[in-house]
């Protein structure tokens, strides 16, 4: 019997090639690289990738044999959902293999940005003693916006709740707090905006997300408050964000994720104020081994006729 024909577009964990096992013939490619890609998906029946391989419209043209798309990760930006549907392919991915390393991240951004610790850094290895320079804010009893409800959203509630911090949230979708965390006032989003000290964003990139931190909510803050943003890029305007990082509406920014990534050159990166990182949200051994182990799962459980877990597009193909 022909074994299905699985290609890994990117870089996976062995935990992920292990839980496939044998029953598979594992093939390899730089999915970064499109002739590569649309060369090698021709004859595979599955395929692998993180966030770097974009399967698009043309690439599932291209592998009229393809049966499933594995995203090993939260985020499918990467992935074209209605072209895979309307070809009959199933696409998977691994809602929560990151949420741990993403909540992290992001707590880890908030403090940076409270205390400057990254400029800072960089002054003391440039041989310069600038303590009086780089004075920060204490967290305790400081209020937390929490723009996006959902399981990172609590993770990063739950972590920062040490601190002994206060949190509002804001969640088109969730109208009460989570159980099992502090406690948490829902509010509106113009509301979170006016008294927020520090503002997180853990909600994903839609045509009514885009740019929801703009100008305008700009002119709405404390001008000491932190902006940070590990979840997707565009959600935040990044113009908008300079403007009111230079004129004094806003004393600082975490991020970790831009409109457009790669970005090396952005404006904002020269700002002291800007503690800035090239999407490490999901950059952890283990988030990146849980993802790889949960999507070869699917990959499994489809080729065996199984109910499939992770499968966000199951109830356009039926």
């Amino acid at each position: 019997m022909t074994k299905p024909v699985v290609l890994i577009a990117e870089e996976l964990s062995p935990a992920t090639l292990n839980e496939l096992g044998d029953s598979f013939e594992i093939r390899n490619c730089n999915g970064a690289d499109r002739d590569e890609l649309l060369k090698e998906i021709a004859t595979v029946n599955a395929i692998l990738v993180r966030s770097a391989t974009k399967v698009d419209t043309q690439v599932i043209a291209a592998a009229p044999n393809l049966k499933i798309i594995a995203r090993a990760g939260v985020g499918l930006d990467n992935v074209d959902i209605p072209a895979a549907t309307t070809a009959g392919v199933l696409v998977v991915n691994a809602p929560t293999s990151n949420i741990v390393s993403a909540a992290e991240l992001a707590v880890g951004l908030l403090l940076a940005s409270a205390r400057n610790i990254v400029p800072a850094n960089l002054a003391l290895k440039n041989g310069k003693w600038a303590r009086s320079k780089f004075g920060g804010v204490e967290l305790q009893d400081k209020t937390v916006g929490i723009i996006g409800m959902g399981k990172i959203g609590l993770l990063v509630a739950k972590r920062l709740a040490g601190f002994d911090m206060k949190f509002v949230a804001y969640d088109p979708y969730v109208k009460q707090a989570p159980a099992g965390g502090p406690e948490i006032e829902m509010v509106e989003l113009d509301e979170l905006l006016k008294v927020s000290d520090f503002i997180t964003i853990h909600i994903p990139k839609t045509a009514e997300t885009t740019g929801l931190l703009g100008k305008a909510a700009f002119s709405q803050v404390k001008p000491t408050v932190h902006i940070i943003n590990a979840a997707r890029g565009g959600v935040v305007d990044e113009d908008a964000l300079f403007e009111a990082l230079t004129q004094g509406q806003v004393a600082g920014a975490g991020l970790d994720v831009y409109a457009t990534e790669p970005s090396t050159d952005s404006p904002l990166f020269a700002l002291d104020q800007v503690v800035a990182t090239p999407h490490l949200g999901a950059s952890t051994e283990e988030a990146q081994e849980k993802a790889g182990i949960a999507v070869a799962q699917s990959v499994v459980a489809f080729f065996s006729g199984n109910e499939v877990p992770g499968a966000v597009n199951t109830a356009q193909l039926k």
